[in-house]
């Protein structure tokens, strides 16, 4: 049976100067079962869409979107449901900047998405990704945020993507040591991360760099980053 994307408000004030939009992970399953609201890797991103809501103060709309399907199919990719849902966001709202903000394959999905128009800038937490996947995300600003416990997403692997893609965007990759794929040790810093780098890139805000913030150094100019 074919099922269809769902694009769930967690806040959406009247003249919105900016959209995020969350993405969440999870891992395939025998016969293409739909997503659930009450799945884990759905439910981890509702504190991550909250904390990037409270950041925008309200001028950001916030989304988060629920895949058509669990895992990632071949024929019908999680790439293709970012694209729906930027379209629906952009017949709603109209033409506004948008960072995409996901985690595993939702990191992947919001990385090979990053090229659409509007998109100014991705976040990819603990993102699960082939060594060899490659996007020109040419003119957005990126974030890795990867824990260096993460026994399901390998950290070397976003490491060497993140170089590739930074041969033509503006990159940062923030290692977290002891983190989990879960995010549920030191999930405040991935909350915190995911709502900075995205209000920052999209509402433009400027501030003097604070060297015990590894997102303000990221945001300064600096690529390779441990958080502490």
């Amino acid at each position: 049976m074919h099922a269809e994307p769902r694009l769930l408000d967690t806040r959406v004030p009247a003249r919105p100067e900016g959209a995020v939009l969350l993405l969440h992970g999870g891992a395939q399953r025998p016969g293409r079962p739909q997503v659930s609201p009450t799945q884990l890797s759905v439910l981890r991103m509702i504190p991550i869409a909250r904390r990037v809501a409270r950041a925008g103060h309200g001028r950001l709309a916030v989304f988060r979107l629920l895949n058509s399907h669990r895992g990632w199919d071949a024929s019908h990719t999680p790439v293709d449901d970012v694209a729906w849902a930027l379209d629906r966001v952009r017949e709603r709202l109209g033409d506004l900047p948008t960072s995409l903000v996901g985690h595993s394959l939702g990191g992947r999905a919001a990385l090979l998405a990053g090229h659409h128009e509007g998109v100014r800038s991705v976040v990819a937490l603990n993102p699960w990704l082939y060594p060899d996947d490659d996007a020109d995300l040419s003119g957005r600003r990126v974030l890795f945020v990867h824990g260096t416990a993460d026994r399901i997403a390998a950290p070397g692997d976003a490491a060497r993507v993140a170089r590739r893609i930074g041969q033509r965007a503006d990159v940062g990759y923030v290692a977290v040591p002891g983190a989990r794929h879960a995010m549920l040790r030191q999930g405040s810093f991935f909350e915190r991360a995911a709502a900075r780098f995205a209000t920052a890139t999209l509402l433009g805000e400027r501030e003097r760099i604070r060297q015990s913030d590894p997102v303000s150094r990221v945001l300064h100019g600096e690529q390779w980053v441990t958080a502490w």
